[in-house]
């Protein structure tokens, strides 16, 4: 039997659109929203019927009918911490996700769009591997100070599906293998995936690791506590530091990997600096991963947009090749990770998972 599957994927700007049947890619849609009318919004749940609206009229254009599809599976938004996996959208999700307690965020919507047009065809609804998926040992929780714990924020949706990846290609079950995984992208996250578990992982979101093309990653938190409380800056300013206007466009002004790639190549110093200083710290995070897995890494897995990138491949494999066999999976196809989670459920790979 073959499935077909819509998967939603709702961005800032954007509401990216896929159809599948089984494994093969129908139609690829990203749904282009004014910024501005988007900004108009009081929160991100109000945007709801609008996105709605813009999903099926799109269909309509494509003469695909939604009571066509098995199944529509959503990306996962800021949901309390819960394993990997995929789950079964449910009124208790979607309460948690109108009430919004870990912050406001446009993939927040996956899971209310996919329930509410499954619901009115009568088939199931889905989220994949959702950035708050949280499966760390409790060791690499702890900090030097009892009142913070380390947080599981991540590249979730990728590592997953780069993880399953990197198992076929070593034809092994993901259950029995160690990776450490480096998700480069616009954030970096790099996780220890032990027998089918992220045990430990840096928080992409939230000033820890790497830095990356826009974001700070780790900083001495002296010099930092100091400039927060210097009257210079406001808490937003801080924030931004941090994440948006913090790592490599800080300095370079950018945060476009090709760009710097191109600056890098026509012998931009500070550029080449910049970029290095980049790889060297997501080396030494992998080197940290290792550490974790007592060395026995069977393989370090390098995944994301900057993937792309054989400057950054080829430094940070300089670095870290010694510890294990180094595998490139370039880009982030995230609709495929969503569509593939929902069809492993459908096709009786995999069950559910219930969201308590």
């Amino acid at each position: 039997m073959r499935f077909r599957i819509l998967a939603i994927n709702p961005g800032s700007t954007s509401t990216k659109i896929a159809v599948y049947e089984d494994k093969n890619l129908i139609l690829k849609k990203s749904i282009k929203h004014d910024s501005k009318f988007i900004s108009s919004f009081d929160t991100i749940i109000d945007q709801y019927t609008f996105r709605k609206d813009s999903i099926l009229d799109t269909l309509k254009e494509e003469n695909i009918e939604l009571n066509s599809f098995d199944a529509i599976v959503g990306r996962g938004g800021m949901l309390k911490p819960i394993k990997g996996g995929t789950y079964a959208v449910n009124e208790l999700m979607i309460e948690y996700i109108k009430e919004a307690p870990r912050g406001e965020h446009a993939s927040n919507l996956g899971c209310v769009l996919a329930k509410e047009l499954a619901d009115s065809i009568n088939k199931p609804s889905y989220i994949v591997d959702p950035v708050s998926v949280d499966e760390m040992d409790d060791i690499a929780r702890y900090t030097g100070m009892p009142e913070i714990k380390r947080q599981s924020l991540f590249h979730a949706l990728n590592q997953k599906a780069v993880a399953l990846k990197a198992s076929k290609h070593l034809n092994k079950n993901y259950k029995d293998l160690n990776l450490i995984i480096a998700h480069l992208g616009g954030g970096i996250s790099v996780g220890v995936h032990k027998a089918g578990r992220v045990i430990d992982v840096n928080n992409a979101l939230d000033g820890d690791g790497p830095m990356s093309p826009e974001r700070s990653g780790t900083v001495p938190m002296g010099p930092l506590y100091k400039m927060a409380f210097s009257g210079k800056y406001t808490l937003k300013e801080i924030k931004r530091k941090n994440y948006g206007n913090g790592g490599i466009v800080a300095y370079l002004g950018t945060n476009d990997g090709f760009e710097l790639e191109n600056r890098v190549k026509a012998g931009d110093k500070e550029a080449a600096l910049i970029l290095d200083v980049m790889c060297y710290q997501i080396a030494k995070e992998i080197g940290a991963g290792s550490t974790v897995l007592k060395g026995k890494v069977d393989a370090i897995v390098i995944t994301g947009g900057l993937a792309f990138n054989d400057i950054i491949i080829n430094t940070i494999k300089e670095r870290v090749s010694f510890i294990g066999n180094v595998l490139v999976f370039p880009g982030e196809d995230e609709m495929e990770a969503l569509a593939f989670g929902a069809l492993r459920v459908l096709n009786g790979e995999e069950k559910h998972k219930e969201y308590t």
